[in-house]
């Protein structure tokens, strides 16, 4: 019977996606799919200010 082996692309991919995940404290990550493949990870990231004027989030 043949190995499979792990598709690099597919090792790559999972590491953009895991890397977006971590990195965002508050927003989305979006997966783009054309034809079942993922084509466009998109990362949205927003910034919360509580009541006392403190900002969250990457960046600032």
């Amino acid at each position: 019977m043949a190995v499979i082996q792990p598709d690099p692309w597919n090792r790559e991919l999972e590491k953009i996606i895991k890397d977006a995940l971590k990195s965002v404290r508050f927003g989305t990550v979006t997966l783009v799919v054309q034809d079942g493949r993922v084509i466009q990870v998109d990362k949205n990231e927003k910034i919360r200010i509580d009541r006392t004027g403190h900002i969250y989030g990457s960046g600032i």
